[in-house]
């Protein structure tokens, strides 16, 4: 439908706390579900919340395909709705990893997550999504959850010296819409 701005970081909007989804498979709901498709594809992005978009709703979506120029070496993670989700860790295992954020452009960070994670939520028609996921696919989710309680990754970040311009961390890789 429509390729929506993505609020950037410093925005107070992406600091607050989502609201969950009360209606499901309403016309509403399936222009957001499109909106965000739209803006997360046309950025290259890996996922993407609503509240990225200045919608305040516990929504959302994530997914790549076989080639992603923002992540040329993550492995295919299957394209989601999630709505109203629930993370519970599997484990107490965590795992360094870097991170960008379409709210955070040119940016790139390493930031600690779980490696395995059970993720609970609705899909747009209001049906139960109950997975058990790890590696990248547990990352993306936590980092788009995140999204919906107001936190951005480099709050996450522990370490500074591994923060920074992507261009100078990764010369030549594609994120020049990071």
């Amino acid at each position: 439908m429509t390729v929506r701005e993505i609020l950037k970081m410093g925005d107070p909007r992406l600091l607050r706390v989502a609201q969950p989804v009360t209606h499901f498979n309403t016309p509403e709901l399936e222009v957001l579900l499109q909106d965000l498709d739209d803006t997360m594809q046309a950025a290259n992005g890996a996922g993407l919340a609503a509240p990225q978009i200045g919608v305040d709703l516990q929504v959302v979506i994530f997914g790549s395909g076989e080639f992603n120029p923002r992540y040329p070496d993550a492995p295919v993670v299957p394209r989601t709705v999630l709505i109203n989700p629930v993370l519970t860790p599997v484990g107490d295992a965590q795992e360094d990893g870097w991170e960008g954020c379409l709210s955070v452009p040119g940016l790139r960070g390493v930031v600690p997550r779980y490696q395995r994670l059970r993720y609970q939520g609705l899909d747009p028609q209001g049906q139960p999504i109950d997975r058990t996921v790890e590696g990248f696919h547990a990352r993306v989710v936590q980092h788009e959850c995140d999204h919906l309680v107001g936190v951005l990754y480099p709050m996450r970040v522990r370490d500074f010296s591994r923060f920074g311009f992507t261009e100078v961390l990764f010369p030549g890789l594609d994120d020049a819409d990071d």
